[in-house]
């Protein structure tokens, strides 16, 4: 069987160095980075890194990757071989700042189809390729802890990551199968400014990724269910209990704004 490493997100960012580590430590036959942008995925490309240029979001994005895989898996049986997928990461996904009356609802549609459905579709899809030791993580983010006020749909699309991938690792566990989820804070990537809608170039105080990826991978292979690496995310994930989750929503309402630039349908509106 062809062992196969699978990262969505992969172009820049966290999956990007998901990519980098996956190949520099660990052994697959091939490593799938998916994602739109071509020219950042074939940056990558080597040997075993293997670009596949696809949108994933929402049923649709399913689809085709389930149609991929199942074409790439019939080449192979075709040969006698077959495809098992060694280590799926679910990282694709992205966030907006604002109020959520003041941001495009076509746009937090969007992301609750990468967020949410995108990755329950992406692990349906890939469980009949797992196997005893394969390892699934998916990211969610810090945010997954409690309700944020000008962050409501994404905080909202990440505490569903981190329910399904808690209950996906009870249910899998007798399999042999382990899944993770990384719940990062701020970290060094374009997060910022698709989030911002181009208002803030870099996140505020981002800590760069690779011990954040390192930790991840770790934890993930030893069975682990969350992966949190800074001292103080895992401190605020542990207050989260304690604090109110209106009161939490409403404080970063107030006093946690972000800049960003008006989405095009709103000015229209407005005009």
């Amino acid at each position: 069987m062809k062992r196969i490493a699978v990262i969505t997100g992969a172009s820049s960012g966290i999956g990007r160095e998901f990519t980098r580590q996956v190949a520099d430590k660990y052994k697959f036959d091939e490593i799938w980075i998916i994602a739109r942008r071509e020219d950042k995925l074939r940056e990558l490309e080597t040997e075993i890194i293997r670009p596949v240029v696809m949108d994933v979001s929402g049923k649709d994005g399913v689809q085709s990757f389930k149609n991929f895989l199942e074409n790439e898996d019939k080449k192979l049986r075709a040969e006698g071989s077959g495809i098992e997928i060694g280590l799926l990461i679910n990282n694709a996904g992205f966030g907006t700042y604002g109020p959520f009356e003041e941001t495009s609802l076509s746009r937090q549609l969007d992301m609750i189809d990468l967020n949410c459905v995108t990755v329950t579709g992406i692990c349906g899809v890939s469980l009949p390729y797992l196997t005893k030791g394969s390892v699934v993580i998916n990211t969610a983010s810090l945010a997954a802890f409690l309700p944020l006020g000008n962050f409501a749909v994404y905080a909202a699309s990440k505490s569903y990551v981190l329910s399904f991938s808690v209950a996906l690792a009870a249910e899998l566990k007798d399999k042999g199968i382990k899944v993770c989820a990384l719940c990062p804070g701020s970290v060094s990537s374009e997060f910022a400014n698709v989030a911002s809608n181009g208002a803030r170039r870099e996140v505020k105080g981002g800590f760069p990724p690779q011990k954040v990826v390192a930790q991840c991978l770790r934890r993930a292979f030893r069975g682990k269910k969350i992966a949190l690496y800074r001292p103080k995310w895992r401190f605020s994930a542990f207050m989260s209990r304690f604090v109110g989750r209106y009161l939490g929503a409403r404080f970063t309402y107030k006093y946690h704004k972000r800049p960003r630039t008006p989405d095009t349908d709103l000015q229209k509106k407005a005009d």
